[in-house]
């Protein structure tokens, strides 16, 4: 199983992987945390965002996802991060650490971390 982050996500849905993560993604399962969900409705709401959330395909493939919720554990361990970054993005991070799952990101400041399992 591999945790995405946000924006990996996004690339996966509008076709913009690079082909290392192509290929991750087609040999794991994929998951994310609950908050993925939250930034991606506001991203289409902002308009940052083409991706037409309430379409079959999108919703069908959002349903085949593991989405971690956020639990009290990831919450704490999102505070002990060795980087900060926006909220969204520790707790990313963390749910990776709780659940030993590794993230594909290409976020340069959570790639700094010695904490978190990548992939």
């Amino acid at each position: 199983m591999i945790n995405l982050d946000t924006h990996i996500l996004i690339y996966a849905f509008v076709g913009e992987l690079e082909s290392r993560e192509k290929q991750l993604l087609e040999s794991n399962p994929w998951s994310i945390s609950a908050i993925v969900l939250w930034e991606l409705a506001k991203l289409e709401q902002l308009g940052r965002v083409e991706i037409d959330l309430h379409s079959r395909p999108v919703i069908r493939q959002l349903n085949r996802i593991q989405t971690w919720p956020i639990t009290f554990d990831i919450a704490c361990t999102s505070t002990r991060l060795d980087f900060r970054g926006d909220p969204a993005d520790e707790l990313i991070s963390a749910t990776s650490i709780v659940h030993n799952v590794p993230l594909l990101t290409r976020d340069r400041l959570i790639h700094s971390s010695n904490l978190i399992p990548f992939a």
